[in-house]
């Protein structure tokens, strides 16, 4: 399957929530994301987010989160007026199509979307043993910056990690 010419890519209202809350789960964790390429389910257990914490993403006037056709992709971005660099993360594509190109749809769309907003620089933090999901951005241009990050146990909307010793990659793309 290939993305149709016609898909949107749209900002997250609050009715979204539920339906977004529901993506991100089977794409991170759920039974359906075991059929996706991009799964953490055997790094983390537990919520990659949970409700309130979507809502208030969405509260933030800092950070749009896009979604794809009738909830199919997101990704969030976050960037503050001024500043260069924007922030890439939540990116979720519902298992059942990935590989058809809505991720990078999504990833353009966010990347479109920080550069309207004066970004330069695209930045992100990838599980670092996630090689293959860190090289997928590598193809589109992100490179490591040589920088980790640790990961943020106990923090709400993380889940629970199986190992004590996750960290982050950080990635950047000139926009």
């Amino acid at each position: 399957m290939t993305v149709p010419e016609s898909l949107t890519i749209r900002p997250a209202t609050s009715q979204d929530v539920d339906a977004l809350l529901e993506l991100i789960h089977a794409a991170y964790r759920g039974a359906g994301g075991r059929n996706g390429w991009t799964t953490e389910a055997e790094l983390i257990a537990g919520p990659r987010t949970t409700r309130e914490l979507l809502a208030a993403d969405l509260a933030d006037p800092s950070i749009t989160l896009l979604v794809a056709g009738a909830h199919e992709g997101c990704a969030a971005v976050t960037h503050r007026a001024g500043e260069p660099t924007a922030s890439f993360g939540m990116f979720a594509v519902r298992p059942g199509l990935q590989g058809s190109g809505l991720g990078k749809a999504v990833l353009a769309a966010a990347e479109e979307h920080a550069r309207s907003g004066g970004a330069t620089t695209m930045e992100m933090c990838v599980i670092d043993r996630r090689p293959e999901l860190i090289g997928w951005y590598e193809r589109r241009g992100y490179a490591r910056t040589g920088e980790t990050r640790p990961f943020p146990y106990g923090e709400p909307g993380v889940g629970f990690p199986h190992d004590p010793d996750l960290h982050f990659a950080v990635l950047t793309k000139a926009l």
